[in-house]
């Protein structure tokens, strides 16, 4: 049986007093907030630099450069997850950090509705990551390492993700992060804000020329995605009114 420690806590008291307190945390965490789209729009900014090494992964279906691993969209995000022999877990898991990250993706169709594809990608054979996922019930894709892609972008000895933005035939690095960045991934909000794209919604500060759409419109269920059809009607009525009333309540 667990013994709880003694624990100072705070204050109790009122309703009132409680939803004064609220309101002046709310302060703060709106200032926060409004301070990490500004480094979001600052991140959109960040200068790039070309791939010009022919990196090679395996995948399920054989070899593939990393030009592949878009899947025809514009915009990459690679996480490199350590599962392989030597890691704490081989064979029969990935490494606890890596394996958290991965319980904590969000469905793919949301993403791939901006534009974006994440991948996971490691040194283990794809016998194994095939048999992980399914013991695990990923279903991110998720690649082998071949050459020195790890050492070259950084997640040699640790975790980290990657972005990347293709142009036609040309791929460029855009972003990095890892460490204790690593730990707020796997919303797709916290995906596309370290995009060079971002959300993609007009609201957002980009530079001139990005895409971007109407905010709320574009959402859908993950199973009711088409890339050619317009916002449902009843979606944008239904929008509409919440957006406004979030608005007449200052909740921005």
């Amino acid at each position: 049986m667990n013994k709880h420690v003694a624990m100072k806590t705070p204050p109790i008291v009122s309703p009132e007093a409680w939803q004064a307190a609220q309101q002046e945390l709310l302060v703060k965490e709106k200032t926060t907030l409004r301070a990490r789209d500004a480094l979001a729009a600052e991140r959109r900014r960040m200068p790039w630099t070309e791939v010009d090494k022919d990196y090679v992964f395996e995948g399920p279906d054989g070899s593939a450069r990393l030009i592949d691993l878009f899947e025809g969209r514009r915009q990459l995000i690679v996480y490199r997850a350590f599962f392989e022999p030597g890691v704490y877990g081989w064979p029969d898991h990935a490494c606890r950090g890596c394996s958290l990250g991965a319980d904590q993706v969000s469905h793919l169709a949301h993403l791939n509705a901006r534009d974006t594809t994440l991948v996971y990608a490691s040194r283990a054979p794809q016998a194994d990551i095939i048999r992980l996922k399914k013991s695990m019930g990923w279903e991110m894709p998720w690649y082998t390492i071949t050459d020195s892609f790890d050492k070259d972008f950084g997640v040699d000895e640790w975790h980290g993700h990657n972005v990347f933005f293709r142009d036609g035939d040309r791929v460029f690095r855009t972003y990095f992060i890892n460490n204790r960045g690593d730990e707020v991934m796997g919303t797709v909000w916290s995906y596309l804000d370290i995009t060079p794209l971002g959300r993609q919604e007009v609201w957002e500060d980009s530079p001139e020329g990005y895409p971007q759409t109407q905010t709320y419109k574009w959402w859908n269920w993950h199973d009711n995605y088409d890339a050619d059809a317009a916002p449902d009607k009843k979606w944008v009525e239904v929008s509409d009114v919440g957006e406004a009333a979030f608005r007449d309540k200052g909740a921005q």
